[in-house]
């Protein structure tokens, strides 16, 4: 008995966080399937689905883990990772992030649950917060424009290059010259981006000679082994080619040398990752874009504006959004998505605790320390690169000394950098007088019979060439002046974050976001020094933990979608579709058939897909979608049948962007593949199929899998994300990899900065991967089904549902039609989705895939009370309209139009509108206790985008007040 005890014990623990993650209880789920007619999940999702996918066995993973047991099985496999000094350099760094931000920005829910700040009126907050990264960033480059962040340093390389083509007076020429200075990794990503789109890439000398005409060039500024060159000529000859100018530049060396704005640069790149960011195997750390003025309609990523509300006040929004590859669609040129919101975020905030003395201060010691370093090794006979750095020196000596020097150190647990007849070392913030010492050491032990630290500190010469240095202010602004004390940086970002809706709050209901539940213990292990302070490049006998978690991780995603192999290095959904449109491209090049080129694409296809297939140099030809939301079989048909020479790929989205399981999804698959190509199934919606049905076994080839949707790792306000890819057997050998993990010739190389992108906050999805098992992973994909049929079952009598599939379900999202209110009274999409911050919301998905619609996905986290919330708050908004319908509201005295409403002009001593104050802040009962304020009113997007402004405002608007 007491063993039958203990066995009840063991599976109630393991079975306990299943229970936490999936928001309904069983009582629940019986009453919601009992109003659909159905009286089980496993009915529910049979009738869903088509017959012919569904699964026959449960998914090969290993039976649930309680919390307690996965944290402490993550920290066996984080004792794997050895941690030491890194001085590798190549853009990663050690840094220190302040506690203050590190607990109240990287672990506050309010921060990393909000979704893109689309929503402007109840994002101000995280909005507030990309404009001071964009004003930190183009004070320290010199530059007049920054966006909210890219993905990594070398993808916003890429972009630049893109940027460059657009913008140059020389079209006809295809080269694109990079300096030999350039990080090595950045270079690969060059390769990677520029021969599908038929980009020559020429890697040189910059000072040799000029390069052959180019129509942009791009400079490491100082360059990846250190050197500080001096590039205004260089600069004013390749502006008489009338070519660009891009600069990867170094954020933390611009507070003390001249930023590349001042040399006429056109296009400035590079990494926040040294500002506190810690360096996490690779990622995620925000890149940063900045450019001219006159380019600011091109440039690729979101840009953060200043506008203003219906009050006149000022407010922050995304501005220019036409720009956005969602609205570009089949023009587009970027597949941007995802970006590193939060990392920006925490970036931004460390300028701002630091202010620019404080950044400075952190600068000048880690110069000091170099100078202190290079003065030594100089009496040591070391022969340096030069003497102008900031804070790396390469030391040139043979190939057999630079190996023992380099093992020396390894075994000192010091990672230096191992070149060609060179050794590289980078100081940072976290080094010391210990660590200069200890480099010293590993060049000649006795080194002390020679020199002490302490002489050579009073000695040494300084390192920044004197002609280069900084004299331009920068960081003038008040936010960068008033937060030094912990205390008022504590308040400061609770001030932004009250502004905000996120998951913290309330139910995010956006379709084909998959906005759940990020656990606690999910993200848990993800500061855990094991896992935050380990260097991309580090030698691989020192992350043999990242290397075992990403292996199961991998083998995890491949047996859950049935493919045989998975590649975790995109660091965005995006990334994983471009990787699988360039393996695509690279299995038909192998047979001989590079000529194939035609990338069939559904009406209803994300804005990224057709995008991201060409830029992988392959044609769109778009499908149509029938009444159903299905795929037009006969226009698929004739399609693939009329390119069938030419046919490469298919993409499409499973269950479809309208909602629903495409019936004949197997039927779809062998079309393409009788006709030459390869099925790629975008794995947006997987959260839709885990467990019931597997991609490959209906006849997919390739996915991509955003781990920031279905597999819990956080939105963060727009980033992090991770879009790994999935393969078929034949298509392994194509799959993204690294020369320094690997040399497999027929890889498409590498589409990420490092060569496991993201790898920090892989240990979420592995931890909840883990804690879900495959029992849980198909309950709570059949719990997602059941509350999008119960909200499309509950507000059908109030709304025109817009698609359903097999038997009048819908998949995990839902569609609701607003057009007919357009015509019938006035009231838009914008009006509901702006009433709804009233109620507490934030709105569903607008205007995607079909104009004039909401597209709303509860997910499985979610209780029956707030997705009946939800469902009051949507039909108290239908009767609202049907008062402006018979004509007892007029729409533009109506509190749709007026919506959201601020407390502001709830107090204003005038209110002359035809619905009383509590209407318009407490539309239902019970919201008293615990109302969400608005901070702005509707934002004027004209405004915002006729009178463009992305920086913070002038220092001269805050003279009369008081500032520290």
């Amino acid at each position: 008995m007491n063993h039958y005890r203990e066995k009840i014990d063991h599976l109630y623990e393991h079975n306990a966080f299943i229970r936490r993650h999936i928001g309904l209880s069983k009582k629940e789920i019986s009453t919601m399937l009992a109003l659909l007619g159905y009286d089980s999940l496993d009915s529910l999702t049979a009738a869903a689905l088509p017959q012919s996918i569904h699964l026959t066995k449960s998914l090969d993973l290993d039976s649930p883990k309680g919390e307690y047991e996965t944290i402490n099985e993550l920290a066996e496999i984080a004792s794997l990772n050895k941690i030491s000094t890194s001085l590798i350099g190549m853009g990663y760094y050690n840094t220190i992030m302040p506690e203050v931000i590190k607990r109240n920005v990287l672990e506050n829910p309010s921060w990393y649950t909000a979704y893109t700040p689309y929503q402007a009126e109840i994002s101000q907050g995280r909005l507030e917060a990309l404009l001071n990264f964009q004003t930190m960033i183009t004070d320290l480059t010199g530059m007049d424009i920054a966006n909210a962040s890219l993905l990594d340093e070398g993808t916003a390389a890429a972009e630049a290059m893109v940027l460059a083509r657009k913008i140059t007076i020389n079209h006809h020429s295809k080269v694109f010259f990079v300096s030999s200075g350039v990080h090595p990794q950045t270079i690969a990503v060059l390769r990677n981006r520029a021969e599908p789109i038929g980009i020559n890439i020429e890697v040189g000398n910059e000072f040799a000679e000029l390069p052959s005409k180019a129509f942009g060039y791009l400079l490491q500024y100082p360059t990846t082994r250190g050197v500080i060159e001096d590039y205004r000529e260089f600069v004013q000859q390749v502006h008489a080619q009338k070519a660009i100018v891009v600069v990867a530049a170094d954020l933390l060396a611009l507070t003390l040398i001249t930023p590349p704005g001042e040399w006429h640069a056109d296009i400035t790149i590079g990494t926040t990752q040294r500002f506190g960011i810690p360096m996490c195997f690779g990622g995620p750390h925000a890149a940063y874009f900045a450019t001219r003025n006159i380019h600011k309609r091109k440039m690729p990523g979101r840009l953060v504006g200043v506008s203003l509300d219906a009050t006149s006040h000022p407010a922050y929004r995304l501005t220019l959004q036409t720009r956005e590859q969602h609205i570009r669609r089949e023009k587009a040129t970027s597949n941007i998505c995802t970006s590193q919101v939060l990392l920006a975020i925490i970036s931004s905030m460390y300028a701002v605790y630091h202010g620019a003395e404080g950044l400075t201060r952190i600068a000048k010691r880690v110069n000091r320390l170099a100078a202190i370093l290079v003065a030594g090794l100089e009496q040591l006979d070391c022969k340096l690169d030069s003497n102008n750095l900031f804070d790396t020196v390469a030391v040139n000596t043979t190939e057999h000394q630079a190996t023992t020097i380099w093992k020396k150190a390894k075994s000192e647990a010091l990672n230096l950098r191992l070149l060609k007849n060179a050794i590289g070392i980078s100081l940072d913030e976290t080094s010391n007088q210990n660590t200069v010492e200890h480099i010293w050491s590993c060049f000649y032990q006795n080194y002390k019979t020679k020199f002490t630290f302490d002489e050579l500190d009073a000695t040494s010469k300084d390192t920044l060439p004197v002609e280069l240095r900084r004299e331009s202010d920068f960081l003038t602004h008040s936010v960068f002046k008033k937060y030094r004390s912990e205390t008022k940086m504590l308040r400061y970002l609770r001030q932004l974050s009250d502004k905000d809706i996120a998951l913290d709050r309330s139910m995010i209901p956006l379709g084909s976001c998959t906005m759940k539940l990020n656990a606690s213990t999910e993200m848990t292990a993800i500061t855990w020094p094991e896992f935050a302070n380990i260097h991309p490049f580090a030698p691989s006998d020192q992350t043999q933990g990242y290397l075992r978690l990403i292996g199961e991780l991998e083998q995890m995603l491949a047996n859950a979608t049935g493919y045989s192999s998975v590649s975790v290095q995109p660091n965005s959904g995006a990334q994983g579709e471009y990787a699988g449109m360039l393996v695509i491209r690279a299995y038909h090049r192998s047979r001989g058939e590079a000529h194939r080129n035609i990338c069939l694409i559904p009406s209803s296809a994300h804005g990224t897909n057709p995008a991201s297939a060409a830029m992988a140099g392959m044609s769109i030809v778009v499908v149509a979608c029938d009444d159903k939301g299905n795929v037009d079989l006969n226009d698929l048909t004739n399609k693939a049948e009329a390119n069938a020479s030419n046919l490469a790929a298919l993409m499409i989205t499973y269950p479809s962007t309208h909602g629903v399981f495409e019936i004949k999804i197997k039927e779809i698959c062998q079309i393409i593949h009788e006709n030459g190509g390869q099925v790629y199934t975008d794995g947006a919606n997987l959260n839709a199929l885990l467990g019931l049905c597997k991609p490959h076994e209906f006849g997919s080839d390739i996915s991509h899998m955003n781990l920031h949707k279905t597999f819990c790792i956080p939105h963060g306000g727009g980033g992090p994300g991770v879009g790994p890819i999935g393969v078929a057997q034949h298509l392994i050998k194509f799959l993204p990899t690294t020369k320094e993990y690997n040399h497999n010739d027929e890889s498409i190389g590498a589409v990420s900065s490092a060569p496991y992108g993201s790898a920090g906050i892989l240990p979420i999805s592995w931890a909840y991967i883990r804690m879900m098992g495959a029992y849980g992973l198909k309950k709570a994909t059949q719990v997602a089904i059941l509350n999008a049929n119960y909200i499309k079952k509950v507000l059908s009598n109030y709304y025109r549902i817009l698609y359903s599939g097999p038997n009048g379900l819908v998949a995990h999202e839902c569609i609701i039609d607003l057009r007919p209110f357009k015509n019938t009274c006035g009231v838009s999409v914008d009006d509901v989705a702006k009433r709804l911050m009233d109620y507490g919301f934030h709105a569903p998905t607008i205007e995607f895939p079909v104009e004039g619609t909401l597209m709303i996905e509860p997910t499985e986290s979610e209780s029956q009370e707030e997705i009946d919330r939800f469902c009051d708050a949507m039909i108290a908004i239908r009767k609202e309209i049907q008062a402006i319908e018979a004509g007892v509201m007029d729409i533009e005295s109506s509190a749709l139009r007026h919506a959201p409403h601020t407390s502001y002009s709830l107090m204003n001593n005038i209110w002359n509108r035809p619905y009383s104050r509590h209407e318009a802040a407490f539309p239902l009962k019970g919201m008293e206790v615990s109302k969400y304020w608005p901070p702005v009113s509707r934002i004027d997007n004209v405004y915002g985008d006729r009178n463009v402004s992305c920086c913070c405002p002038p220092i001269e608007s805050y003279q009369n007040k008081d500032i520290e």
